[in-house]
């Protein structure tokens, strides 16, 4: 007779809340710390007293700025929760997140539906394969509606949407929900924060019953299983049901549904049984792959197998340097040492922490499934591998985006340069996506990062954290150069004979934009390909070609900006029998591609922003008019209650300033969102501004 054997790792769930802006995320996620008991009193984002936007700024602005990790427990299951961001230029807060999560609440705001940002951390969630539920939020404000969000996830988003909820009153009326799977009222009558279960109300009866309908076709028209037993019995039990909502939940065919006011409290303890019943366990996704010196391998989610983790943050605080790591095989005691494989570098665990935010419970050791933070780790980065010395294993770390946006800063007093360099080092090493470097032509300190928000934040945090004054620049954007005419048959000898063993290395080069490969308007890439033959470069040499062409993109001909959207192809070369080395056709390479760039025609690429923006209908001309001044192309306009949403597109640097602009012209009732939207070429006239700066 076959044993169960209980795997302790199906009762743990690693989610994020992920949404856009002002959706409700951080009040969803203080709603469930309080429902589980891990918090006493409901902290308010309003008031500065939530638990997850504990930083200075995140009170200060309302907003949340850096991944939060908290930890709570529900019906006996341990839930590791990330509070993410929903502004675009932390983005990469996301994507970090994102690469260490099983899964996600996706929360939209029943008034506004799908929103630019929500839409861009949905796509992050689907490069990452991490399964969702929607959490339609707000529904006790004046104009929300349930069908219209579930409209906007299906149109907006291309998800199936499978709703498992009916809204008991609307906006101020709403009191809670039907639960169609149970077919019970699900009701909070604002005195307690206990809910009270009981029978469909006699007026909703009928409509319940059609929407149960619905949802039962709907997932039989997906699942096999279910749809055996729809087309047998004409229904489905409950447990059927349930049991295809959570498969289809995990293959991504569907996205189950919930709704309610998290700040009213009302339909939080439905969706955390919602986060048990259909978000995957770690022993419910596939085992992590990483690489080895002779090819790839898997390790299941086993607390008994060799230790592997990943870093996915860094920060600093009093208590010291925390590590954020997800566990994914293993176990790891306090006081043991780990290997960073990419450096060769062992580091000793000083302590173990379960995360609360910004306060910590100690742990002896963390097993597969667990997100902790360790102290002790002094060169680990986010996206640093750690594993057991004994079984190196390199995991993929989460990709940065590249920064758009720059400043030059510098300290008010000299005597503070050194703490100036010391501060930005601290912040780049918590935050990757921020770049600092030194201008080759003025010496200026350029720190980059994803927005102006992002890069105000940055040196807030320099000011407050480390008592550095700085003075800033005015921002500017990362040009990009990109060919539009290249050069075939292009020819380079690089020759350099200073007595003893010579460099030569010939080669020739055919230069070409880069076109129908995915890589989106203008380009973003670079491809390097060699049509050699007979052995007339040998392939060690073609590599050093190629390395020495990426050496020449980082600074184009036109403004020294990095050149992108670019083919380059090897067709032919010599060598020499004793002259010609790796590094002799690296340097080839190098001032090859350079001086080929400079026969092409190239033109100059800017970043564009997705600017979505919400007025009143009577100020819609004049923020036309300064949408059009800005050089936005204006793609889309809709009505909504009262207001208009228009959505254009806008270069980047036409943005700055943007914000105060439209608060003056729409009397502060004007709001707005941007999203990136990849480069653009610049118009000639503007290229020449930009060429004179």
């Amino acid at each position: 007779m076959r044993t169960h054997v209980f795997n302790p790792l199906t009762a743990v769930r690693n989610i994020g809340i992920l949404a856009h802006v002002d959706a409700g995320k951080t009040t969803l996620t203080e709603r469930v710390l309080f429902a589980t008991g891990t918090i006493h009193k409901r902290g308010e984002v309003h008031e500065g007293t939530t638990v997850t936007d504990f930083d200075a700024q995140e009170r200060d602005r309302g907003i949340t700025i850096f991944a939060a990790a908290v930890s709570c427990s529900w019906a006996g299951h341990r839930v590791n929760l990330i509070d993410t961001p929903g502004h675009v230029d932390f983005s990469d807060e996301v994507e970090r997140s994102l690469r260490v999560l099983d899964g996600a609440v996706a929360v939209f705001d029943a008034v506004a539906g799908v929103e630019p940002q929500s839409e861009s951390v949905w796509r992050q969630a689907d490069r990452h394969g991490v399964p969702r539920i929607a959490f339609v939020n707000k529904l006790d404000r004046a104009g929300a509606d349930l069908d219209r969000a579930v409209a906007s996830i299906r149109d907006r988003l291309g998800a199936v949407p499978l709703v498992v909820q009916l809204p008991i009153g609307a906006e101020s009326g709403f009191a809670g929900v039907v639960d169609l799977l149970r077919m019970e009222a699900l009701t909070w009558d604002g005195t307690s924060d206990a809910h009270t279960v009981g029978d469909v109300p006699a007026e909703l009866r009928e409509e319940a019953g059609r929407r149960r309908r619905l949802l039962e076709e709907t997932v039989a028209e997906l699942h096999p299983a279910a749809l055996e037993e729809f087309c047998a019995a004409g229904a489905l039990t409950r447990e059927t049901l349930a049991a295809a909502l959570r498969e289809l939940t995990l293959t991504g065919d569907g996205v189950v549904v919930l709704c309610g006011s998290a700040y009213r409290n009302r339909g939080v303890e439905p969706l955390l049984d919602a986060v048990l019943a259909y978000l995957p366990s770690p022993a419910d996704v596939p085992p992590v792959r990483g690489t080895l010196r002779d090819g790839e391998q898997e390790r299941e989610a086993d607390p008994s197998a060799p230790f592997t983790a990943l870093a996915f943050k860094v920060a600093a605080t009093t208590t010291g340097r925390l590590t954020y790591v997800r566990v994914y095989a293993g176990t790891v005691r306090k006081g043991e040492s780990v290997l960073d494989p990419v450096t060769g570098r062992t580091e000793r665990i000083g302590r173990i922490l379960r995360v609360q935010a910004d306060r910590h419970e100690e742990r002896e050791e963390a097993v597969a499934g667990d997100i902790v933070a360790v102290i002790g780790l002094k060169s680990a980065r986010a996206g640093t591998t750690l594993c057991a010395p004994s079984a190196p294993l390199v995991l993929e770390p989460p990709s940065v985006a590249e920064p758009v946006v720059s400043v030059a800063v510098e300290a008010r007093r000299s005597t503070d340069t050194g703490r100036l360099a010391s501060a930005l080092a601290h912040l780049v090493e918590e935050d990757p996506s921020l770049v600092v470097r030194t201008d080759g032509e003025t010496g200026q300190t350029l720190l980059s990062g994803m927005g102006e928000l992002h890069l105000e934040v940055a040196v807030e945090k320099i000011r407050r954290d480390r008592g550095v004054e700085v003075a800033v620049g005015r921002p500017r954007v990362s040009y990009r150069e990109t060919v539009v005419r290249g050069v075939a048959d292009f020819v380079h000898r690089h020759v350099k004979q200073d007595g003893g063993a010579g460099q030569f290395a010939h080669i020739v080069l055919d230069v070409e934009p880069l076109t129908g490969e995915g890589e989106g308007e203008g380009g973003t890439d670079f491809v390097f390909r060699s049509t050699v033959t007979g052995g007339r470069v040998p392939q060690e040499f073609v590599r050093a070609v190629e390395a020495g062409c990426r050496d020449a993109l980082a600074e184009g001909p036109l403004g020294g900006h990095p050149v992108t959207g670019l083919r380059v192809t090897l067709t032919d070369g010599a060598t020499h029998t004793k002259d010609s080395s790796e590094m002799a056709f690296r340097a080839a390479g190098r001032f090859g591609l350079r001086e080929a760039l400079r026969a092409s025609t190239l033109e100059l690429l800017e970043p564009v922003a997705e600017v979505t923006v919400t007025v009143p209908e009577d100020a819609v001309g004049g923020v036309l008019g300064d949408l059009a001044s800005r050089r936005g192309r204006v793609t889309a306009s809709t009505a909504r209650s009262g207001t208009s949403v228009l959505t254009a597109a806008v270069p980047l640097a036409e943005l700055f300033g943007y914000a105060s602009r439209l608060r003056s012209r729409t009397q502060g009732r004007g709001t707005f969102t941007t999203r990136p939207a990849g480069l653009a070429p610049v118009p000639a006239q503007v290229t020449a501004e930009v060429l004179k700066r």
